[in-house]
Parts: C-alpha cells; structure tokens; sequence
C-alpha cells in the first residue's frame, strides 16, 4: 500500500516556464527518496534533495547562497511551518497561501506571499520584479542624464531658470510615465 499526493495542476508548466526564465529549479522535501524522485522527474525538476529535515532545508539554502554568491539569487517558495526557517534564510522567500495552506509561520517568515496556491504565480512574481528593476535602473539613469546636463547648464547661467523649471518637471514626468508602462504588464 502505498500514499503520495497529487501534483497542483501546472505545476509541470510552472517550472518549465521558471526553466525559461533561466532558473534552476531545485525541490527540497522531506520526503523519502523514492517519492520525492519519482515528482521531480514528473516536473522536470533540476535538483532533488529528499529526507531532508525542517532545519536542513534552511541550512541547505545557506549553502546554497554561499555557493553562488554574487552570481545570482536564491529563492525558496513553500508554504508550511517546517518551511519557515527556509524561507527565512533565502534571498527571497515566497510564501504559497490560498485554500490548502499557507500557514501563518510561512508567511511571515516570507518577503512575498502568493495568495492562491497556484504555482504558475512563482514565475509571474519573478517576471515582474525582473520588469521592475529594470524600470527602476531606466528611471535612474534618465534622472542622472537630466541633472548631469541641467545642473552644469543652470550653474553656469546658460539654462534660463524658468527653462530649468520646466526641464525639472519634465524629469519628473518622464520618469512617472516609464514607471507606469509597468500597468501594461500581463502575466
């Protein structure tokens, strides 16, 4: 007689898009061996880590940063109490709520909590962090280009205060504008 759980519907699709985002994907269960290989190969899951305890999985994931440190990140999504040390310890950590789970320890242990348990949301909150930042390093640069430019200028009395003005509200328009393409964002 044997017992398993079933896999979330799209979660074989869910990694295959984390895979295409240039993700390595790694599951850590405490789960023996047997089952815990037998879902990653059903996921095509990189990495299989099994019989691994609550407090392994944060000192795993330490590890884990130590060895690609200023390479990259280190994500842990779960959803449980045993999860909580793991996520705390991650670079970022995603809590999964929704109706079958998401303790309260998951989630504040989290820096992102998922509010359904739909594991196509992982990918999604990766992408768009991935969008943010880049309009925020956008926004950085045409703020410094505009002052590099405007400040010289102005100091130097070749700018006509009211132009400086305008030019300063200009900065500020743009950069809003560019923020807000994020709103054409569509998972």
């Amino acid at each position: 007689l044997a017992f398993g759980d079933t896999l979330k519907p799209g979660a074989a699709a869910a990694i295959a898009t984390l895979r295409g985002l240039g993700l390595r994907t790694l599951m850590i269960s405490g789960d023996n061996a047997g089952s815990a290989n037998a879902v990653g190969r059903a996921l095509g899951i990189d990495d299989v880590r099994a019989e691994v305890l609550p407090e392994q999985k944060a000192g795993l994931v330490a590890t884990l940063r130590a060895e690609i440190a200023g390479r990259g990140k280190v994500a842990m999504v779960g959803d449980g109490i045993n999860d909580a040390p793991a996520l705390a310890a991650a670079d970022v950590g995603m809590a999964m709520a929704g109706e079958q789970g998401g303790t309260d320890a998951a989630m504040q242990a989290a820096g992102i909590t998922l509010m359904r348990g739909d594991p196509a949301l992982v990918a999604q909150a990766i992408d768009i962090s991935r969008r943010t930042s880049a309009k925020i390093r956008q926004n950085l640069f045409w703020a410094f280009f505009y002052n590099v430019v405007g400040i010289p200028l102005a100091a130097f009395g070749l700018l006509n205060p009211v132009v400086a003005g305008a030019a300063m509200a200009m900065s500020s328009v743009s950069v809003l504008t560019n923020a807000l393409l994020l709103k054409r964002w569509n998972p």
